[in-house]
């Protein structure tokens, strides 16, 4: 068994291997034999030992991954309203993904997949992680209206989630070793940065208009 060596127990070792499949190609594009083989059981039979069917299975997988991002906002929020805090819970945030990275794409492949069987594991899962994101920034960005919210939450679950979910296409586009220490390094001052601008109160327009000044004869 390849990762029992790393002294990870056999349930562990398939949530790692499946997670990087379903990351790849999606819930219909993985089999339950391809895992139980890379993970180094004696058969397909022996994984069901651990989960009972494969939505069982992903659904594991997606609640280990989620379950610390949840656990992070809850700690934002009960740390107060200070937006010093909201960034650190966010750089805690970072270095999780950067020891996950397949979890932005798995999430990413989840939001693509449109399986009914599915729906009811997504719905229950993400759905919290929303809902708890929403309450951390009401929270603190109480001088947002609440209609402006989810736009909000939306916005930081890109700028945070996005960089790891698209890995392959910076690679692509010249950007060297996206996942080595300096480039994560350079992601995390970004998004830090970025995401303390983004709690800072709106800037209200002064309620002065600028009226033109019209040009008379005289002056042209």
């Amino acid at each position: 068994m390849p990762r029992a060596r790393e002294g990870k127990s056999t349930r562990e070792c398939v949530l790692d291997v499946a997670e990087r499949h379903f990351a790849e190609r999606g819930f219909a594009g993985v089999s339950m034999r391809e895992i139980a083989a890379e993970t180094g059981l004696r058969n397909q039979a022996s994984l069901y030992n651990h989960f009972a069917s494969k939505q069982a299975l992903y659904e594991a997988v997606l609640r280990r991954g989620l379950e610390p991002i949840v656990a992070l906002m809850v700690e934002s929020r009960e740390a107060g309203a200070a937006r010093a805090a909201v960034v650190a819970s966010i750089e805690k945030m970072l270095d999780y993904l950067a020891e996950h990275p397949e979890l932005p794409l798995l999430i990413q492949r989840v939001a693509l997949d449109d399986s009914r069987r599915l729906h009811g594991t997504v719905t229950k899962l993400l759905r919290p992680v929303f809902t708890e994101g929403l309450t951390a920034l009401a929270a603190t960005a109480t001088t947002r209206p609440p209609d402006e919210l989810p736009y909000l939450a939306l916005g930081l679950y890109h700028l945070i989630f996005g960089y790891f979910a698209n890995v392959q296409l910076l690679e692509i586009v010249g950007q060297p070793e996206p996942l080595g220490r300096a480039a994560l390094a350079r992601q995390r001052a970004f998004v830090s940065n970025a995401v303390a601008q983004l709690l800072e109160p709106p800037r209200r327009a002064s309620g002065k208009l600028r009226v033109a000044r019209r040009t008379k004869p005289s002056d042209r």
